[in-house]
């Protein structure tokens, strides 16, 4: 069987799948963003393709990760910031608008699917967009800190590096060492982006919320994600055990691949790309 008639195959069962299942619980990844620019984590064997993300304890308790962080962030923020939402965003949105979505969740940082128009979304790992004090929990825009980053460290201004999935960019560690980095403008605390660092908590009633939201819908559709993060595959696996039906569109395999009804193994512009024509019917 060639391709082309795996990928028809696949279409059709998509579709059947979204006719008979109309409260979706949509769990979006990094490769729903990579058609904004935003380069995703991890290769089609779930492997990590860039260097690995800080943990959360060593942001806290060093100021070289600081510095590290800060340093990449500045360099990386702008192309990250202003990403626009693609078509994979604008199509979630509209199947929202047609009441065929109960909740959207997704791994991602950068808020492309609130600017596509979609409203009833968690960010499950926070919003890059917004930077805390970890010590007065004051919030500030992150254009705000990057002025201050910009205005404190100009020899850092007009630096090109590689762009990396998390907002920041690949950059050489010696050119960190001297790095000024932000403190809170209330109190001088450590701030920090509005995110949720590996080995950091996800704050409870976030996942309560989610968690109510996926046992009010009918099915789970995972979009762009490996789910080797635990955060995003809990989900899959409550799914399961409620007998909630799961599918998944993904360039790779995922770790929840035991648990699906199926899996297009394609990227979800392609797939939008091959539907029948007008898409899959919402109505």
């Amino acid at each position: 069987m060639n391709n082309e008639t795996d990928l028809t195959s696949d279409l059709a069962r998509l579709e059947d799948f979204l006719a008979r299942h109309h409260r979706l619980f949509v769990l979006t990844g990094a490769g729903i963003s990579t058609g904004s620019g935003i380069p995703d984590y991890r290769d089609a064997n779930g492997d990590w393709k860039h260097h690995q993300p800080i943990q959360y304890r060593d942001f806290l308790n060093c100021h070289a990760t600081r510095q590290r962080y800060w340093a990449r962030s500045l360099i990386g923020w702008p192309w990250f910031g202003h990403a626009e939402p693609n078509v994979c965003h604008v199509a979630l949105a509209a199947w929202e608008r047609a009441g065929r979505i109960a909740h959207l969740v997704t791994q991602n940082v950068d808020r492309l699917h609130q600017r596509a128009g979609s409203r009833s979304v968690t960010d499950l790992h926070g919003r890059l967009d917004q930077v805390v004090c970890l010590d007065c929990s004051h919030q500030v825009s992150r254009w705000h800190v990057q002025d201050w980053l910009l205005q404190h460290n100009p020899s850092l201004a007009g630096r090109a590096a590689q762009p990396a999935p998390d907002g920041d960019a690949e950059f050489d560690e010696a050119s960190c060492l001297a790095v000024a980095v932000p403190a809170c403008p209330r109190c001088g605390g450590i701030l920090k982006p509005n995110v949720v660092f590996y080995g950091e908590s996800i704050p409870r009633q976030r996942v309560d919320a989610t968690i109510a939201a996926l046992h009010d819908a009918d099915a789970l559709l995972v979009i762009g994600s490996s789910l080797m993060v635990y955060s995003g595959f809990r989900f899959c696996r409550l799914a399961a055990e409620a007998d909630i039906p799961l599918a998944a569109i993904n360039s790779g395999r995922t770790r929840a691949d035991d648990l699906l009804e199926f899996k297009i193994q394609a990227r979800f512009e392609d797939v939008l790309e091959q539907l029948s024509p007008g898409g899959v019917s919402l109505a």
